[in-house]
């Protein structure tokens, strides 16, 4: 008999396998405990259905002596044996009609090695069949993101499942034994849940003596009406994450200085030249650190940051009519395309080659500068808009990972899990609306909504690159406000489910990883081992706008985890810059140029397994991410010596009179949010700031920190008053 099948086997015979050590009822569901030789098995079983869920924790003997533990838990358990000490809970959540948070901690008599331990969720089929449950696996965890599962249990009538294993709360065991939860949780079906790694030819990989470690601990997320359409099925995939997001202990988050980090990218771009290129009389910037040829896409990310950055602080940077000069030298009027690279670039590159997304996102910064007033960006955009249509009809709105610009004969068709660029559709719709409100033509229009409908039924497997699938989401998001079809605003959550499934809500202390937060990290590509400051940044900044348009009608679940994503997006981004790491943390050898340490601009690659940072190199064409988070997150008051910071996106920024502002904050309802004030000059200015709340209730000064006057712990939903 297969492992599989043992498994299985022994599962099934935890729910009626003589009497249980515990048991318990939840609502409709009926919980019992049983040991079956060396793993106690809890049951979880619908009233009027035969079979469920079998939840396991491997005891390591057979010699087990079950005793009741105290507490509030549903159950509670201890196992002692000769090894050690097992405690095992099974607690519900009020909050949830069927939400369960399963614990299990293990404390080891002496130095403990564990070569093998089991997967510890399966479905359990009808009694007569109990190898024959029906159901199927949706999405489940990709490399070291969220360790989640989310499933289908149909016969027995048991319902939607999100099972999810808090990865944070397992970082003494993956220290203690050397490993790395990488695609740990959801297995082939009918095993789904969590496998813990370990580390067979390393006996010194050990649990130690005398200290509880936790081994599992889990959430069990049920509803009992089975959403199967796709949009629905998002749409409860992201509720049921919410509500286990709402119950984690999540991490502190930091304040930074992203104005001073924007000066100095600024001046380090004016300066170095590890950053700038000259050909002919127009500047251009290297991708990477002193390496690689000048491209459009990098041309126009920097050009697009660097203008918002002069439009926050009422200044134009000369960088920017630097930037957007040389523009044209990417035009091909023959093609009536922007290439990729200038007409001279090295034999070593082939010319004609570019990526799908490549094509679009230039368009898209050309477009917003457009909106801007700049006639020559609109100029060039409406050169360019044609060829990307003609290349979408081409592919018919699904294309492939490379191809040649001149031809479309494809280069590459598919990446390794037989997939093109799934996502690109959405980034080509939001285009396509940005053409439309520059000009008004109803072709336009029908574009993007022929993008959006050409990605339908792709389910989880929507994602290719995070940014793209997050512009993707604000596209649909517009056409839902720019027609009327409420059928886009549901199939936003069809990219937004994609995205969250490809993100680490979980905080790592793994190696160098503890040196930085990786939580709520999104992983670049959908194969990808690291989150990437590019896809951080423009996903933070797509999101930024689909909060705008969305408004009270998105639901409160699918606002927390996106209004999350930013807020985190703050935080975690500002270790990307090689000087907020330690050195030994950097990477020494690099596939792009090399990391200078002075320069402030950004590695492109970290890692939740706390691999070496920046191995692919440090970006030049992420250099925007500060001017990107500083324009967002900090508010200039006119006339006023300070200016306003908030880890959520602030509302109705008005003036009262000389000396306060009110604002709002549309946050998650729960949350909290935090504010910071800090001086506008080199001199701390003679005031004393308060904040109200609505009811002009004074509220709690929570001291100073670093570049900061003062701070406020305000509830991330509320209408604000500030005084100096």
């Amino acid at each position: 008999m297969t492992t599989v099948s043992l498994a299985v086997r022994e599962a099934g015979e935890a729910f009626d396998r003589g009497a249980p050590a515990a048991k318990a009822t939840n609502g409709d569901t009926a919980l019992e405990a049983r040991q079956v030789g060396t793993d106690l098995w809890v049951s979880f079983e619908r009233k009027g259905e035969q079979g469920g869920l079998a939840w396991r924790v491997a005891l390591l003997s057979d010699d087990v002596k079950l005793t009741r533990a105290e507490g509030d838990a549903l159950i509670a358990l201890e196992a002692t044996s000769a090894l050690g000490r097992h405690r095992i809970t099974v607690e519900a959540d009020k909050s949830e009609e069927a939400m369960f948070v399963l614990t299990a901690s293990f404390r080891p008599e002496r130095a403990l090695h564990i070569p093998f331990l089991p997967r510890d969720l399966i479905a359990v089929g009808p009694k007569g069949r109990p190898d024959r449950p029906k159901g199927k696996i949706e999405a489940k965890q990709r490399r070291l993101n969220t360790g989640m599962c989310y499933f289908e249990l149909a016969e027995p009538d048991f319902g939607k499942v999100l099972y999810w294993q808090d990865l944070t709360a397992l970082n003494d065991y993956f220290l203690a034994t050397g490993t790395k939860p990488e695609n740990a949780v959801g297995g082939e079906w009918p095993e789904v849940g969590y496998r813990p790694p370990t580390n067979p030819d390393d006996p010194k990989s050990a649990l130690p003596a005398g200290h509880d470690t936790v081994i599992n601990r889990a959430y069990l997320v049920v509803r009992r009406f089975l959403e199967e359409e796709e949009t629905t099925s998002a749409w409860q995939f992201l509720d049921m994450q919410a509500a286990v997001y709402r119950r984690l202990n999540l991490p502190g988050w930091e304040y930074h200085d992203w104005i001073e980090r924007s000066n100095r990218t600024l001046r380090d771009l004016a300066r170095s030249p590890k950053a700038r290129v000259r050909h002919g009389k127009e500047v251009y910037y290297h991708p990477y650190t002193a390496s690689e040829y000048p491209d459009s896409m990098v041309q126009l990310s920097l050009g697009g940051a660097i203008h918002e950055w002069g439009r926050w602080t009422g200044r134009k940077s000369p960088l920017e009519r630097e930037v957007v000069k040389g523009l044209r030298g990417f035009y091909d009027p023959k093609l009536g395309a922007l290439r990729r690279y200038l007409p001279d670039v090295g034999d070593d590159k082939d010319a004609d080659a570019v990526d799908s997304w490549y094509l679009y996102h230039p368009l898209r910064n050309l477009a917003e500068l457009a909106l801007d007033g700049d006639v020559d960006a609109k100029a060039l955009f409406f050169d360019c808009v044609d060829y990307g249509i003609k290349a979408a009809q081409h592919f018919s709105y699904k294309w492939p990972i490379q191809y040649k610009i001149d031809t479309f004969e494809v280069i590459t068709a598919v990446a390794a899990d037989d997939r093109g660029q799934t996502d690109v559709g959405g980034m080509y719709a939001w285009v396509m609306l940005l053409a439309f409100e520059l000009s008004n033509e109803q072709r336009f229009l029908d574009e993007a909504r022929a993008a959006i409908a050409a990605a339908e039924g792709m389910r989880f497997d929507l994602n290719y690159q995070a940014n793209l699938t997050a512009w993707g989401a604000t596209a649909c998001i517009k056409l839902w406000r720019v027609t009327g079809d409420k059928h886009y605003l549901t199939q936003s959550y069809v990219y937004l489910a994609s995205f969250f499934q490809n993100c680490q809500i979980w905080d790592s202390e793994i190696g160098i990883a503890k040196e930085y937060h990786n939580f709520l990290g999104v992983t670049c590509l959908q194969d990808a081992p690291y989150m990437a400051v590019y896809e951080c940044f423009d996903s933070y900044a797509a999101f930024e706008r689909y909060l705008d348009f969305g408004g009270p009608d998105v639901i409160p679940s699918v606002k927390l985890l996106v209004d999350e994503y930013c807020r985190y997006a703050l935080d975690r981004a500002w270790f990307f810059y090689p000087d907020a790491l330690p050195e030994d943390g950097l990477a020494t050898e690099n596939r792009n140029g090399h990391i200078d340490r002075e320069l402030s601009f950004p590695v492109e690659d970290l890692y939740p397994d706390g691999q070496p940072a920046g191995q692919v190199g440090q970006e030049i064409y992420g250099a925007g991410a500060a001017m990107v988070f500083a324009t967002r997150s900090f508010h200039k008051i006119e006339g006023a010596p300070i200016m306003l910071h908030c880890d959520r996106f602030v509302r109705a920024l008005t003036r009262i009179d000389e000396r306060s502002v009110s604002f709002a904050l549309d946050g998650p309802a729960g949350l909290d949010a935090k504010i910071s004030l800090c001086a506008t000059g080199r001199k701390r200015p003679r005031i004393k700031p308060t904040v109200l709340d609505a009811h002009g209730n004074e509220l709690a000064n929570s001291g100073e920190g670093p570049g900061v006057l003062c701070w406020f712990k305000v509830p991330a939903q509320g209408v604000y008053t500030l005084r100096w």
